[in-house]
């Protein structure tokens, strides 16, 4: 059972509470980012504009069917989501770049309903996480 909290966000009747409540910074644990369309249509700014999934063990432009080898690609960052009204609703995205020069996204189920083989493709690409502040840069 939670307890009540007072006026100043702690626990009634316990010491205050030093903590400002306010993060302003991301970081490898979380990003301030909670909306994936959001995340998408930020990195669509930036060029991420291609759509990619996972077949056959190669990586597959939805756009142009252009397939691609763990080795040709590197995800310059990732994003993880967590369901609004249930925490088993998670989800990754991560910003792909190939090399020859195409930048777009691959979404996966994060955690128990990861997609075997998107998650066995990713363990073969470099991956980058970029600590932001609340952007992407």
């Amino acid at each position: 059972m939670a307890l009540p909290l007072d006026n100043d966000m702690n626990p009634a009747g316990n010491e205050k509470d030093s903590r400002t409540h306010e993060y302003n910074e991301a970081n490898d644990r979380s990003t301030t980012m909670t909306d994936m369309d959001i995340c998408m249509k930020r990195l669509g700014e930036k060029g991420y504009n291609t759509q990619y999934r996972v077949e056959k063990g190669k990586l597959v432009s939805m756009d142009t069917q252009q397939k691609y080898k763990a080795k040709d690609v590197v995800a310059a960052n990732y994003f993880r989501f967590e369901g609004n009204t249930n925490p088993d609703d998670m989800s990754i995205l991560y910003a792909i770049e190939t090399s020859d020069g195409n930048k777009g996204t691959l979404a996966d189920a994060y955690g128990l309903y990861a997609d075997d083989e998107t998650s066995e493709f990713m363990k073969e690409v470099e991956i980058h996480k970029k600590v932001t502040e609340g952007k992407l840069d």
